[in-house]
């Protein structure tokens, strides 16, 4: 059972890859902000059986909600498959190694806006932040444009799986697996 729940992620992953118009990758992120929860949509950079890796600012809201308490949920949705996952864990910054490695490949307006913007903080108008890419493109004009020192990904390592699957007449499918210290228990629940 415990290569089950990533071989059923990956095969479900790949077919919304072979199907889904634009961002299969796209997963909502859920937060807390105190006693609130926050959501967004973030892309999956990454995964294997160590967890879910996606990148960001490290001073942005997300990354100041997950610093104060490091457990998220995530949520894949894809609409036209009639599916869902819903993933929840724990979160830690990947190796310095493994985000330089990721911010090499991202193509060069990426990197550059990693440096210009000030994530989720107040922007005066789009002008602003438009002198402030145009400095960094003339600060960096080779293709050798290093990581920021705030800018990493977040891996969180999940101990909760719900595999959702659309029935009709809303008897839908439940898959759920939980780890414990010898892999995963799976259950099924009522839809």
């Amino acid at each position: 059972m415990n290569d089950q729940v990533f071989l059923t992620f990956g095969n479900w992953l790949a077919e919304a890859e072979a199907s889904e118009p634009n961002d299969p990758n796209a997963m909502t992120l859920a937060t807390l902000s105190g006693h609130r929860p926050a959501a967004r949509i973030v892309l999956l950079k990454a995964w294997d059986e160590r967890g879910f890796v996606f990148y960001t600012n490290l001073d942005s809201r997300k990354s100041t909600e997950i610093k104060a308490n490091p457990h998220a949920a995530l949520l894949f949705h894809w609409k036209s498959l009639r599916r869902q996952i819903r993933i929840e864990g724990a979160l830690a910054l990947v190796p310095d190694d493994e985000a330089d490695a990721y911010y090499a490949t991202r193509p060069r307006g990426s990197r550059l806006g990693a440096w210009a913007s000030a994530q989720s903080r107040p922007l005066e108008s789009r002008a602003v932040f438009e002198a402030r890419l145009a400095a960094v493109a003339v600060a960096y004009p080779g293709a050798d444009i290093p990581r920021p020192p705030f800018w990493s990904g977040w891996r969180l390592t999940p101990d909760y799986f719900e595999f959702w699957q659309d029935k009709e007449y809303r008897l839908h499918d439940r898959q759920v697996f939980t780890r414990t210290a010898s892999g995963w228990d799976h259950m099924i629940l009522f839809p």
